[in-house]
């Protein structure tokens, strides 16, 4: 199936932005495993990039979006029609680089009218080496991706389209699939890094990387908790030797199944009886780790509108999610985790997707840990789930006033969002 560009924009860029995109007409495709082809043209850099196709609702913050390190290994479709008319800057940043192998817009904004823009959003996609598609109708291939799932595909330009459409199709289902695929150690970082707040410090946070973003220490730090921040390749021992008050797993990219080494890493965490909070990826070793198993979902939850029922308190939340996994842990009642024929006890289902009843959060009545899917440090918003992070200044505290080696639950059941 061939899918033509729904237009074509022409003209020069108009005078008296910020910053201007460079006008370029260089033909692009995307292709998908399916045999579907659209036509757009390049936007970004130029030449091949192969990926999990995806897309995402939110209507702003692209340059969050790009800058996730969970993206590694996908290319992003935005479902917003209009993409770049705020440019691009520093300060947006959510890790060190653009993640996105591949892009996809259906109208790039050659303006970028923004007080905050530093370059245009063209032109970091260039210096990141993000091969994009600009001028398809994402709607369609939107609807598509919800009726099939997630495939395979890719975004092919310049020297590239030199081949014909059947080799390209050829290079996209010989990619492997998402499932079983590891980034971890792409992703996180290469040494420790000890980030300290400012004013008093109420406890230690080791905090351990599996593709975080700058939101995730921030929240921690605002909150007066030193962050160790440690290589997703941290041993229990090195873990250990910084003290921490508490633990805390990232989100992150790829297939949790994958992640053999961090989930025994979290049970040498709940053997120690430490304090644990994970969001998103770390939601799913939680879940592995406590002996449930996760699974692929359809296409998964990428965006920032995202209604979460908090199902101890009935409140319902607007949240951020990016996640393609989900942990698969049954929805009513207790159930004692299976590892180890029920090691770490009791475990309950506390938060759950309203769109289509994923688990959404668990937490250990045995044990100090909880965790959640979505994302309550989203820095483009929302950010009704933030008081998530006040329920691990608790557990911190908590545990400092008593001297515990074995840690508590009670203050995970007692700090519930305020009315």
């Amino acid at each position: 199936m061939t899918v033509p560009a729904p237009h074509q924009s022409s003209g020069p860029a108009s005078s008296g932005a910020r910053t201007t995109s460079r006008v370029r007409r260089d033909r692009a495709l995307l292709v998908l495993e399916d045999g579907t082809v659209l036509r757009g043209n390049a936007y970004g850099a130029r030449g091949t990039r192969l990926g999990e196709v995806v897309f995402t609702t939110g209507m702003t913050g692209y340059q969050e979006t790009l800058t996730d390190p969970s993206y590694a290994g996908q290319i992003v479709v935005q479902t917003a029609p209009h993409i770049g008319n705020t440019g691009a800057n520093a300060e947006d940043m959510e890790s060190r680089k653009v993640w996105v192998r591949g892009y996809a817009v259906r109208d790039a904004s050659r303006l970028a009218s923004n007080w905050r823009s530093e370059q245009s959003l063209d032109d970091l996609l260039v210096s990141s080496e993000v091969v994009g598609i600009s001028d398809i109708d994402t709607r369609m291939l939107t609807r598509r991706l919800r009726d099939a799932g997630s495939m395979r595909g890719g975004i092919f330009s310049g020297e590239a389209l030199q081949s014909t459409e059947d080799e390209l199709l050829a290079q996209v289902r010989e990619q492997p699939t998402m499932s079983g695929s590891s980034f971890v150690e792409e992703v996180t970082i290469a040494q420790p890094v000890v980030l300290e707040p400012e004013g008093e410090v109420l406890g230690t946070v080791a905090a351990v990387d599996l593709g975080i973003k700058g939101a995730s220490p921030r929240s921690m730090l605002s909150r007066g908790l030193r962050v160790h921040l440690l290589p997703a390749t941290t041993s229990l021992e090195e873990l250990l030797a910084v003290a921490p008050d508490a633990v805390f797993f990232s989100n992150g990219p790829g297939d949790p199944a994958a992640a053999t080494a961090q989930v025994e890493l979290l049970r040498g965490v709940l053997d120690a009886g430490l304090p644990f909070f994970g969001i998103c990826f770390g939601n799913q070793l939680l879940g592995r780790a406590l002996g449930f198993d996760t699974y692929k979902l359809k296409f998964g939850h990428r965006g920032i509108n995202q209604p979460v029922m908090d199902r101890e308190t009935g409140k319902v939340e607007i949240t951020a999610h990016n996640h393609g996994f989900a942990v698969d842990v049954p929805l009513e009642g207790e159930h004692e985790a299976p590892h180890d024929g029920g090691r770490y006890g009791r475990v309950v289902v506390t938060h759950v997707g309203l769109n289509d009843d994923v688990v959404e959060g668990i937490r250990c009545l045995d044990r100090p840990a909880y965790s959640v899917q979505y994302h309550p440090e989203a820095a483009g918003g929302p950010h009704d789930a933030s008081y998530l992070f006040d329920r691990l200044v608790g557990l911190v505290t908590e545990r400092r006033a008593s001297g515990s080696s074995t840690g508590s639950s009670s203050h995970i059941q007692s700090s519930q969002k305020e009315s």
